[in-house]
Parts: C-alpha cells; sequence; structure tokens
C-alpha cells in the first residue's frame, strides 16, 4: 500500500512539474525582421504559481535553448522577470517552450554590465556589446566644489567609444589608475575622446522654465539592479534642486540591453510638467535631425578623425516639441527633446553610434536606424501564453 502511494506522489510531482511548462507565441507584426528585442517574463503572465522560482526556468526553441536572464526588480531576493531575446521574421509569429531547466550553453560574460567606480573618484559606468557611457557621483562634485584637481561636476552623461563586442569598463578602469595606459587613447578598443563639461553629454535632462535650462549635480546615490548576458539595470538619486523657484526631485532608473544603441531612461521627477533631454551639440559643427511624428531627435557631428551619431527615442506622443538650443557660454548648446511628464515619470532612449565602431558611417544610416528603432519601441513584439 505504502509502495503504491509512493509511486502516486512520485506521478503526482511530475505532472505539476509538466504542467508548469509553457508555450508561448510571440508574434512580429511589423514588416521587417527584429532581433535584440528584450521580451520580460512573469510569473502572472505566464500563469505561473507565486512559489515557483524563475531561476529554475529555460527558454527553447525547438531543440535549441535561448540565453535568458532573471531580474529580482524590488530587491527581494526573489526575481521578478525572465528576460530573453527572441529572433522573428517579418510579418510572422513563433513558438517558444518555457521549461523547468537549465540552458548548458548559457553565456558567462557579462555583456551588459554596470558598476560604481571608487577608484576612479566616484563614476558610475555602464555597457553593453555596442556602446559604454559613465556618469559622476558626489566625491567628483566636492572635489570641484573644494578646488580640487581631478573632480567633475555635471549630470550629464558621457559616451566611451568602444569598438568591440566585449567588456571594457574594468580593463580601460583598470589601465589607467594603474597607470599602464589610458582610456583616452585608441589602442584598437576605442576611447574616451567625449567631451561632456557642462554639457548634457548624451541624455542629460534641464528643467526650462521662462527660457532659460535649469538641472542637478551630481549624482548622490546609486544602486545596481542587475547585469547580464541580456540587460544591465540601476537606479541613480540626485539632491533635490531648484529651477527658478520650482523645486525638482529626481531619479533616473537606466537600462541597456544586449545589442542596442540606446539606453533607456525612466525619469521619476515632481516639480515640473516637462522634461528638456539633451545632446551635446559640442563645437557646433554636426547637423541636427528631428522627427517629432517618429519621436526621435539627432545630432551627427565630426569628432577627432571620426563622426558620431547621437539620438534620442521617445515612445509615441511623449515627444512634444525640440529646441535647438544654441549660445555662446560654454558648453551649454545642447539638442534638447521636450517629454511630457505622466504620473511624476517620463521615459525615453538615447545613446550613440560612431563611425568606428558601428555600421552607421553616415547621417542618413544613422537616422534610419532611429527610425526603425522608434517603430519597434511602439509596436513592440506580441506575447500570449497558448492555454
Amino acid at each position: 500500500m505504502k509502495k503504491h502511494l509512493f509511486i502516486i506522489a512520485i506521478l503526482t510531482a511530475n505532472f505539476t512539474a509538466f504542467s508548469q511548462n509553457k508555450i508561448i507565441t510571440v508574434t512580429n507584426n511589423l514588416k521587417v525582421d527584429r532581433e535584440f528585442e528584450t521580451i520580460e517574463l512573469t510569473k502572472k503572465s505566464l500563469g505561473l504559481p507565486a512559489n515557483v522560482k524563475l531561476e529554475d526556468y529555460a527558454i527553447k526553441n525547438g531543440n535549441t535553448f535561448l540565453e535568458t536572464q532573471t531580474v529580482d526588480n524590488d530587491g527581494d531576493g526573489n526575481a521578478d522577470l525572465l528576460l530573453f531575446q527572441p529572433k522573428i521574421k517579418a510579418s510572422s509569429k513563433q513558438d517558444f517552450e518555457v521549461l523547468i531547466g537549465t540552458n548548458p550553453s548559457a553565456s558567462k560574460v557579462m555583456s551588459c554590465y554596470s558598476r560604481f567606480v571608487p577608484e576612479r573618484t566616484d563614476d558610475y559606468a555602464w555597457e553593453n556589446n555596442k556602446v559604454a557611457f559613465r556618469t559622476y557621483g558626489p566625491v567628483a562634485q566636492k572635489m570641484v566644489e573644494d578646488n580640487i584637481p581631478g573632480g567633475t561636476l555635471t549630470s550629464g552623461i558621457d559616451a566611451w567609444l568602444k569598438r568591440v563586442d566585449y567588456p571594457i569598463i574594468n580593463k580601460w578602469y583598470e589601465k589607467t589608475t594603474t597607470g599602464t595606459g589610458t582610456y583616452h587613447k585608441d589602442t584598437g578598443e576605442g576611447l574616451d575622446n567625449f567631451q561632456v563639461g557642462d554639457s548634457r553629454g548624451v541624455g542629460g535632462i534641464a528643467v526650462n522654465v521662462d527660457g532659460k535650462y535649469y538641472f542637478s549635480k551630481n549624482f548622490i546615490s546609486w544602486k545596481t539592479i542587475t547585469t547580464g548576458p541580456i540587460r544591465t539595470s540601476f537606479i541613480l538619486t540626485y539632491a533635490d534642486w531648484d529651477a527658478k523657484g520650482n523645486k525638482i526631485t529626481e531619479s533616473k532608473l537606466i537600462s541597456l540591453d544586449y545589442g542596442s544603441q540606446l539606453s533607456r531612461f525612466e525619469i521619476n521627477i515632481t516639480g515640473t510638467k516637462t522634461i528638456a533631454a539633451g545632446l551635446t551639440l559640442h563645437d557646433k559643427k554636426g547637423t541636427i535631425g528631428t522627427n517629432l511624428k517618429e519621436g526621435w531627435l539627432s545630432y551627427w557631428e565630426p569628432i577627432d578623425d571620426s563622426e558620431i551619431g547621437m539620438g534620442l527615442v521617445a515612445p509615441k506622443g511623449s515627444l512634444i516639441s525640440f529646441d535647438n538650443h544654441v549660445t555662446d557660454e560654454k558648453e551649454l548648446s545642447n539638442l534638447y527633446g521636450n517629454i511630457s511628464v505622466k504620473n511624476n515619470k517620463a521615459i525615453y532612449y538615447v545613446g550613440f553610434g560612431w563611425k568606428k565602431g558601428s555600421p552607421f558611417q553616415t547621417k542618413q544610416e544613422w537616422e534610419k536606424y532611429l527610425s526603425s528603432f522608434a517603430e519597434k519601441v511602439n509596436n513592440p513584439l506580441i506575447v500570449k501564453v497558448k492555454k
């Protein structure tokens, strides 16, 4: 009798495990092939019990395992999201199996990576296989305020022009801090020759009041949420700041996914109904491009012996206007995209393509990418769980 009960228990357990496997259908309604777009699955969307662990699941397309990553957004020790990036042909759909198991060929490379960098004052830096960025913390700000050499005072976003698909952040910082090299010289991997200063760099924000732009100082705290093969994300918080009598509170949730030239910025802000996300105009020798209907802005300019395209994309209807703000004030000329704030939140994507480190060789090619990116943002892949 006990033996029969034992067998029944095993069969029940196996059936429960099997029933937690899911088939999902991903549909691409656009007439273009799509890849490097991240799908987020939750226990709820998959119809899984609350007590299961997303870390125990893998995703297959036929007999092939796909790269996956789990993310604990709220920091409670349990994964909230299961990420993967399918390849879907134009105007088509494809089935994927979400199953209990482990991907035997999972990548061990943190292609999407970010961290706080205390050994270089207190930067926060992030990268994927295409691009890299950094911004600056309170120690760097205080050094400037105390007239100590080596500090940086800006909430602008710096661009690191990488030309390799492997991670370079730790390597570049190490050779600079140990004196064995410098990231300001290109030895085959790229370099940092992008000047930020008081500008908005690539996507820093400002608030416009009566025609004048106001912005925060350096971030005061940071929190890394995730790094991995598919996404890195983190939160930067800023001290309250003043925009002509308007008290502004600001934090940024920034993420960068594999294969993307653009980081996603989710600005949590109070004290204003719009923000101005900026692209620096540097020496004002470049050419702007704008398409409010599609929701993107572009600036293509020379940089040393090459060229670079910067770009901003906002979800449909949120990019309400732009300002090609040219001034004689040092480093304060920016192409601003004015983005609406709803429920104390504004979302946009911003990044760059360097001629030496990307496939974009002309302004037209870069803007075609921004146009395509905007179309995909506004027409996300559709995911349905098969009953």
